[in-house]
């Protein structure tokens, strides 16, 4: 039997505990959905009145148990510690003494917590897990685009979470000029070159590729990440420079994905590889306490965060991912929204985060990454927003005319696990209406609201929706839709002045940062960077 106990000063300290010296008691139990019966996969904690957490086994010879124990370096109070059960019945031993079980499968179940009081006798336990959606029966399925889980476990992990798409990192490059293939951070087995099905709706793509660089031989120097999802062939190229990646990534049909805001080398990134993606639901948002509140790079003025804008709150930083995306779409650079949590380097589960993306012929993997990178999609951490613009999905485009003003409509259902108060309309990165909104509970107990507006638009615009879910401990939740758009032919968006003057200073300044670092190709990312984000002032308002 064992155990894990937090400790004040350092993360998670093992401790194990001898059954002779305790006199454990067995503990036996299974994980149901509470609308079939059925044993279900599914993520369980236990924890008892002394902070030490336990594991569970599986009590089958063909089930899996798999544990994970992650703690935030920046704060130890950032914990996850869990076991993933397959569809199995489970065990574990344990002391005397009262616990707290709490059973979760994803988004789209209720968690289920309860307190278990173990004496000396055996006890067995039944954890009725009832859904409050079902989102694929509305044809949206969930995906991770930022893993770090192995290929061996991620079978029993997507059936746990009830995510459809798994992208695991299998590539991962952190030192400079050095080939992903070559990679001390990848390990030893052949990376499939075929998808992994763990059913025929949940399923893993297994080639993967993050750049990462923070190291030049023996000298740490920070660039930062990008990824590249859905590729064929290993990348056999070092980097920087990165125009070279990102011309073999778009030439195997891969996505770019950006990754965090904060990288040094992000908004370089955009223009020079011409980034599909945007993690608006990133590695630094997970189930368990806020961490990371020293941010890389601090955030412009304009964008109003407190903390001087680099030490801030959870909040702060979900508003930092938020503006540095409209401010990128401002520039017209379409990139679509998703998520990646990093499960395997940080405290949160996998698919705490998730992008679902609307697959209206039912799912398979190829229209799933398909309508990921039309962006016919949203992300959330909690609720769900089914929004339409102009009877549209999200991911729409439309015509204007040169001169004329157009009134779209916006309409759409939220449902959540805890009443929301409004829906945020977002017009060229502007919250031009808050829609208040009045939840009641549905027939599966999810608080479910319809909402409907119009905005007007005039040039080139694009639209988005969100939305916030309050939770214990002043903890915030979210939605946001991808963006639609309303083009004047020959007249794209214009960034504000203060937003492409941001731009522009933080490549002039990573100019100088990198200039005796990096060799002359490498500098020219960032020259032709600046080169772009200069071209788009001229049309600044």
């Amino acid at each position: 039997m064992t155990s894990l106990k937090l400790s004040t000063t350092v993360a998670l300290v093992a401790a194990l505990i001898a059954s002779s010296q305790c006199h454990a008691a067995p503990v036996t139990g299974e994980i149901k959905d509470a609308a079939t019966g059925k044993i279900v996969p599914a993520r369980l904690y236990i924890r008892n009145t002394a902070s030490e957490w336990f594991f569970a086994e599986s009590s089958s010879t063909n089930g899996a148990a798999i544990r994970y124990a992650k703690t935030n370096w920046a704060n130890p109070l950032s914990v996850e510690v869990h076991t993933t059960l397959s569809a199995h019945p489970f065990h574990v031993e344990l002391p005397p003494g009262d616990y707290t079980f709490t059973a979760e499968r994803g988004k789209e179940f209720r968690p289920l917590e309860e307190t278990v009081t173990v004496g000396t006798t055996p006890v067995t336990l039944t954890f009725e897990l009832s859904r409050w959606i079902n989102m694929a029966e509305r044809d949206w399925f969930s995906g991770d685009g930022h893993v770090h889980r192995s290929l061996a476990e991620l079978p029993t992990l997507v059936l746990a979470e009830d995510l459809n798409v798994a992208l695991p990192q299998t590539y991962w490059a952190i030192e400079g000029f050095t080939a992903p293939i070559q990679s001390a951070k990848n390990g030893k087995m052949e990376i499939p070159s075929s998808l992994i099905r763990a059913d025929n709706t949940h399923v893993i793509w297994p080639r993967n590729t993050e750049y990462e660089i923070y190291r030049f031989g023996e000298k740490t120097h920070n660039l930062g990440g990008v990824f590249i999802l859905n590729h064929r062939e290993p990348f056999t190229l070092g980097a920087p420079p990165m125009r070279p990646v990102a011309e073999e990534a778009h030439r195997q049909g891969a996505l770019l994905d950006m990754d965090k805001h904060d990288w040094a080398w992000s908004f370089m990134l955009v223009p020079v590889m011409k980034i599909d993606l945007f993690e608006l639901a990133n590695n630094h948002i997970w189930r368990t306490e806020f961490g990371l509140t020293n941010f890389n790079q601090p955030a412009p003025a304009f964008m109003n965060l407190p903390n001087d804008g680099k030490h801030g709150s959870e909040r702060d930083w979900m508003d930092y991912g938020f503006q540095s995306y409209y401010t990128l779409l401002n520039c017209d650079f379409r990139l679509r929204p998703t998520a990646g949590c990093a499960s395997g380097v940080h405290p949160v589960p996998l698919g705490f985060g998730r992008v679902y993306v609307h697959c209206p012929r039912g799912f398979s993997y190829d229209a799933w990454i398909k309508g990921l990178g039309e962006g016919r999609s949203f992300v959330t951490t909690g609720p769900m927003l089914l929004a339409k613009i102009n009877g549209d999905w999200p991911g729409g485009k439309f015509q204007l005319a040169s001169g004329k003003t157009k009134t779209a409509k916006v309409s759409g259902t939220v449902l959540s696990e805890q009443p929301i108060r409004d829906v945020e309309l977002i017009v060229n990165g502007q919250i031009a209406e808050r829609i208040a909104v009045k939840p009641k509970q549905n027939r599966d107990g999810a608080w479910e609201a319809k909402f409907a507006t119009k905005t007007k638009l005039t040039g080139t615009s694009w639209i988005a929706v969100r939305c916030w879910e309050a939770r214990d401990g002043g903890r915030v939740r979210f939605a946001h839709t991808a963006s639609s758009w309303f083009d004047v032919p020959g007249e794209p968006m214009s960034p504000r002045r203060e937003e492409i003057a941001f731009l522009i200073e933080r490549m002039k300044q990573q100019i100088e940062l990198n200039r005796e670092m990096l060799p002359a190709a490498a500098l020219d990312d960032y020259r032709d960077a600046l080169a772009a984000y200069e071209e788009i002032a001229k049309r600044a308002r």
